[in-house]
């Protein structure tokens, strides 16, 4: 690999990076919002390193340049060791040219009810307390509140309330029935996990479709102990657009106009 393509290649990673999480909100599929500023850096890194080394192709280049000596001191080099030319990267490294143009021209897809019908729901972070329920109806709640509330409020103030969740449509595998899911990025995509609210009272809309769903706690087991299914009887299944902040678990934000 020469060094115009090693130019490019830095140049085109740093876009790429850019357009993620700069000019776009891609990189919000695979790493927390607060990751999003070391993203920009290194996308900025990048393609400041790829112009520093066009910089110095076209100074060498110029008419005095030390380019001849630079390919002189090169073929020495073989000659007097084994005779093979090590002043160019490996032929191999050509294959970074399609995770640098895919930053660029295809994202890859989110995660989503492919990977969350695979793994097992988050365990919800035991509380002491839970606030009031507001008086209004129906609720909005996350996935990980109404759980806890569901398996740990002894006070049982969600019984009988109606509620409203948001999350993605996860079809059962067993194809019985499906889950109100949500992901959380600890980190980024390699450590996600899921929540999930399982859904009695309405067909499965498509997986991965964005709804809001209303309803009340569907019984089974022993409301505020673990015992108690994490379940909702759905009145009214909405479809809406995917929140901006669809990798965590919280009240579902609207784009920015």
């Amino acid at each position: 690999m020469k060094r115009p393509l090693q130019m490019v290649l830095l140049v085109l990673i740093g876009l790429g990076l850019l357009h993620a999480s700069l000019f776009t909100d891609l990189c919000l599929r695979y790493v927390k919002e607060g990751m999003r500023p070391l993203v920009i850096a290194s996308g900025v890194l990048l393609v400041l390193l790829g112009v520093a080394e066009a910089l110095d192709v076209w100074s060498h280049r110029r008419p005095g340049g030390d380019d001849a000596s630079r390919e002189a001191g090169s073929h020495d080099y073989g000659d007097r060791g084994h005779g093979h030319d090590h002043s160019t990267a490996p032929h191999v490294a050509w294959l970074l040219l399609l995770p640098a143009l895919s930053l660029l021209l295809y994202a890859p897809p989110a995660l989503g009810a492919y990977t969350a019908s695979r793994e097992a729901p988050k365990v919800v972070t035991e509380r002491d307390h839970f606030d009031p329920l507001p008086a209004t109806s129906p609720v909005p709640l996350t996935l990980t509140d109404f759980i806890g509330r569901v398996q740990q409020d002894r006070d049982q103030a969600i019984k009988g309330r109606s509620v409203e969740m948001t999350g993605f449509v996860t079809p059962d595998r067993r194809g019985d029935g499906w889950y109100l899911t949500r992901t959380i990025f600890m980190c980024c995509a390699a450590d996600a996990q899921f929540v999930k609210v399982r859904i009695h009272g309405s067909p499965a809309p498509p997986a991965d479709t964005w709804v809001s769903v209303t309803g009340t706690w569907h019984p089974g087991g022993t409301l505020g102990t673990s015992t108690a299914v994490a379940a909702l009887d759905a009145r009214a299944v909405k479809r809406v657009d995917r929140p901006v902040n669809a990798y965590t678990d919280a009240l579902p934000l609207a784009p920015s106009p």
